[in-house]
């Protein structure tokens, strides 16, 4: 059983949405975002990356950006910029990229959902990246980026879904990056408790982006019960903020890894090696991987294609079968010494919508060896997340991103 729960958001005027809009806090650095905000000022990088607004050299997680997160935020009512909705509601948000669509419904997940393993994850989390998130969530009083969650499809979710998405939309604007993004708000009651019951058919919820965010807004919510010990589970810190996706429309791509250095061989010592385990062609062009456990390899300005021969993962264990483990397994580690991709700094990744001329760009500034790599499939994390496994890190890159600034759930 899954709870999607209805909530009073606080959102842009029609006229500012594309002004709001931005993208999540995650994908920049404090220096690109200053440079993004210029000329902008109403967009949510000043709440979801406040240090825009300080000193360069403020520290990121100074409580002085906290609190001017806060200002930033109670600003965008406080000036008409935004508004919230008199009645509970849902919402529905629409995503094309490159033609493809994804359309999902946005609404308030239950903490309790997380505690108990109904939303299941597949990623571990970093202690400091979670204490920054639960700052801006407390000090904000509010969760100010959605959750990207993901479910098996439901035919009658989708019918109530296609009723609204043939009507005008409360939004409808395309990002600089060519994203159209579209907005309908659902506050039929009926619509809203449809939903409401169909989604408690649901056995299972997946995180498919997000998981500090949602550990982040968990804690929260779990401070706020230590604080309020009288609360009857209907509060809205028992809740934070999500967009639903059915995963039949969702595509994860590739993830590739950039390595620093040689580790004290040679090329011909590292591609003896590697023949160990892999079959190795030389191509004439960059090597996009066409099938799960085939990468390319790019070294000394020559690309090729590496297929992991049989007997070398064991294909029973949805984690050890990944092409993400098969190279941290038998190359990233055993070859290039490097034992935890989530610390090591000799290893770098690339979300793939950045395109292979990054990996080749990047091997002629400041890395030695590019692999790119199949994507890993939306079976595959709901399968690993099934089995209470987790993922390598950086296994899943998600495109388009959502936007944050659309929807603000406040705590209190």
């Amino acid at each position: 059983m899954s709870v999607i729960r209805p909530f009073k958001g606080i959102r842009p005027k029609k006229e500012y949405a594309a002004q709001v809009a931005a993208l999540p806090y995650d994908v920049m650095n404090s220096d690109e975002a200053r440079e993004m905000v210029k000329g902008k000022p109403y967009s949510f990088l000043h709440v979801d990356k406040a240090e825009v607004d300080l000193p360069e050299e403020t520290y990121i997680y100074d409580e002085k950006v906290y609190l001017k997160a806060r200002e930033n935020l109670d600003k965008l009512s406080e000036d008409g910029i935004c508004v919230q909705d008199s009645e509970p509601c849902l919402y529905i948000y629409r995503q094309i990229m490159n033609g493809r669509t994804q359309t999902g419904i946005v609404g308030c997940a239950s903490i309790d959902d997380y505690i108990n393993n109904v939303i299941k994850k597949h990623e571990l989390t970093r202690a400091d990246k979670e204490a920054d998130r639960i700052n801006h969530v407390d000090y904000c009083d509010a969760n100010t980026g959605p959750i990207f969650l993901t479910y098996r499809g439901n035919e009658s979710i989708d019918k109530t879904v296609l009723k609204y998405t043939k009507t005008e939309p409360e939004y409808d604007f395309t990002t600089e990056d060519g994203v159209r993004n579209t907005v309908w708000v659902i506050k039929d009651k009926n619509d809203i408790e449809h939903i409401v019951k169909e989604f408690e058919k649901i056995e299972s919820l997946y995180i498919a982006d997000g998981h500090h965010r949602a550990a982040s807004a968990v804690k929260v919510g779990e401070m706020r019960r230590k604080a309020h010990p009288g609360y009857d589970g209907t509060e809205e810190f028992n809740f934070f903020l999500a967009v639903y996706f059915k995963s039949e429309d969702l595509a994860i791509m590739d993830y590739n890894r950039l390595i620093a250095d040689y580790n004290g061989m040679t090329k011909e010592e590292i591609m003896e090696k590697i023949s160990e385990l892999f079959l190795v062609e030389k191509t004439d062009s960059v090597y996009r991987p066409e099938k799960k456990h085939t990468f390319g390899m790019y070294i000394d300005k020559e690309w090729y294609k590496l297929e992991a021969k049989e007997g070398t993962f064991d294909e029973r264990d949805p984690v050890a079968r990944l092409d993400v483990s098969i190279l941290q397994t038998n190359v990233i580690t055993p070859i290039f010494g490097i034992e935890d991709p989530r610390t090591d700094k000799r290893i770098d990744f690339v979300g793939g919508i950045r395109g292979l001329g990054e990996l080749e760009r990047r091997c002629g500034i400041d890395m030695k060896i590019a692999f790119s790599m199949y994507p890993t499939t939306l079976d595959d994390l709901m399968s690993i997340a099934d089995a209470s496994k987790i993922m390598p890190p950086k296994s899943t890159w998600f495109e388009p991103k959502l936007l944050s600034g659309l929807f603000i759930h406040k705590l209190s």
